[in-house]
């Protein structure tokens, strides 16, 4: 049996390593949006963008989504180059994502790849976003969240997507990269468009969920103008009182 054989072998046993089963009794929080999600005040995902708070604990996702998905984008060797000599590591991009519309990317570094990659999908537990589904197809005009509402645009670095809704049956007309993080997303239908070079798997997995991030920037902006407009009312109010 060659080297690289063995290699290959002992690589699949680390992956088939069975992943550690959360135990929500013996988790201790430190936040207080992990102690309203132990408690059970908060007991959706949902809840925690409504919130407006930051997650700053894995576990809390580990709490809300027990079905959730990880997917392997990318596993490059780095080297750094110092006095001592060279020092080689791993880096390794992960998405994951419970399939009903949120989706996170993250990235890890450590000498052992396995270590790289725990780091990773804690880092993209962090990042998770709420994705906009719905149908703005004009060929369709359902009212099934199968597509996106609207077409978006992403970028990272000087990668540019162009994600478009698509009617119902057409499937993912998209490059094999961003398959996963779609179907991750809850995403059945859609068309997309590039510009700019699509080598680097980890740019075009970003700037993907960039353009999904951005189909709920508008309605956060039509939130912030109501509330901009409620306070200046309620200020008129005041002053018409005195």
């Amino acid at each position: 049996m060659t080297p690289q054989i063995k290699r290959r072998e002992r690589n699949q046993r680390r992956e088939r390593r069975p992943e550690p089963v959360f135990d929500k009794e013996a988790w201790m929080p430190k936040t207080e949006l992990g102690k309203k999600v132990k408690s059970g005040q908060i007991s959706s995902l949902d809840d925690v963008f409504k919130s407006g708070k930051k997650i700053m604990e894995s576990e809390i996702i580990d709490c809300l989504v027990s079905d959730l998905q990880v997917k392997i984008v990318d596993v490059k060797k780095t080297t750094r180059v110092t006095r001592a000599g060279r020092h080689f590591s791993f880096r390794v991009s992960v998405i994951v994502g419970d399939g009903n519309g949120h989706i996170g990317v993250g990235t890890g570094k450590n000498i052992e790849r396995i270590t790289a990659q725990q780091k990773a999908i804690k880092n993209a537990k962090l990042n998770i976003v709420p994705i906009k589904r719905g149908c703005g197809s004009w060929e369709c005009n359902c009212t099934k969240l199968h597509s996106i509402p609207f077409k978006t645009v992403g970028k990272s670095a000087s990668l540019r997507v162009e994600l478009l809704p698509a009617p119902n049956g057409v499937g993912l007309a998209v490059s094999d990269t961003i398959k996963p993080v779609l179907q991750l997303a809850g995403i059945v239908d859609l068309w997309s468009n590039t510009r700019g070079s699509t080598d680097t798997k980890l740019n075009f997995v970003r700037a993907t969920v960039n353009a999904l991030e951005n189909l709920s920037s508008l309605k956060f902006a039509n939130e912030k103008e109501a509330i901009i407009e409620e306070d200046e009312e309620e200020a008129t109010i005041e002053e018409d009182k005195e």
